[in-house]
């Protein structure tokens, strides 16, 4: 299924002489004036919003449905149905004026992959780092992971046994399982199914495993489980739940420290200002 429309049209204007408009169905994205029809090599197009209905449009340059459309931070990314010419960012920036009681002013930059590239850019993530977080621990839990810097609280969860939280609604969920608690989670696999479902009924869930792959491999370790069974039961949890997130990590202090990253990264993003605001009922995604 597309995830939307991309839309290419010549208009009247010399300064801007394109209009690109991305739509979901009936909806609208977002329309901007743009200044070519796709950035050259190393250039980025400079675009602004469009205000209003358009009454200059002279034709349609190219109508592409979209495979990819993603929300990080202040960055637009957009994936067209086509062999080239296929990946392009928008990037939206707040400029303050000179003039500090005026405020601020909105910024646009059209970018492709390979600008981005050869630009090389200095090292920075859509998702700025935060330790303002609150997280709730499952009461069950006798030895928690610790989360420096956070605000750390003792309560029921319906899924999982860490939840990132903002008052009383639950943002992000990760079921913990250690080696040992995975393969006597085996022993039924049914019962784990529907654990599984559960968990991955939240947007922003992880099934964060304090081991890593390969020691489901070793006969020495996995007692009266064979490696083989090991192998197709964590096949089969893949298969049968294609949103869940399984993380497979080296020990319990990885798994403790990709969980405090992941939540942190949920809560930066949502404190991110939109830039539509930026564009109403686009979700964010991770």
């Amino acid at each position: 299924m597309a995830a939307g429309t991309w839309i290419l049209e010549r208009c009247t204007s010399d300064r801007f002489p394109y209009r690109v408009e991305i739509r979901q169905g009936d909806r609208q994205v977002i329309a901007l004036r743009v200044q070519d029809r796709w950035p050259a090599a190393n250039r980025n197009i400079f675009c602004i919003r469009e205000n209003g209905e358009p009454d200059d449009v002279i034709e349609e340059v190219e109508r592409v449905p979209l495979t990819g459309l993603q929300r990080r931070g202040r960055r637009l990314s957009v994936v067209l149905d086509r062999a080239r010419n296929k990946r392009c960012d928008f990037l939206f920036l707040e400029r303050p004026y000179k003039d500090a009681s005026r405020g601020t002013y909105e910024q646009i930059f059209w970018q492709t992959q390979s600008s981005m590239r050869q630009r090389r850019p200095r090292m920075t993530l859509a998702t700025p780092s935060t330790h303002a977080l609150t997280v709730r621990i499952a009461h069950e839990e006798k030895y928690p992971w610790r989360f420096p810097g956070s605000t750390v609280e003792r309560g029921r969860l319906a899924a999982g046994d860490y939840a990132l939280v903002d008052a009383d609604r639950v943002i992000a969920v990760v079921e913990r399982k250690t080696f040992e608690n995975l393969l006597g989670e085996m022993n039924a696999m049914p019962a784990l199914h529907q654990r599984l479902l559960e968990l991955a009924s939240y947007e922003h869930h992880a099934f964060v495993v304090e081991a890593p792959y390969e020691h489901f491999l070793d006969g020495r370790r996995v007692h009266h489980l064979s490696p083989s069974f090991c192998a197709r039961a964590i096949g089969e949890m893949y298969a049968a739940h294609p949103r869940l997130r399984v993380v497979f990590c080296a020990n319990r202090k990885a798994a403790n420290e990709w969980t405090r990253r992941y939540f942190e990264a949920i809560s930066a993003q949502a404190e991110e200002p939109t830039p539509q605001q930026m564009l109403p009922g686009l979700p964010l995604h991770s």
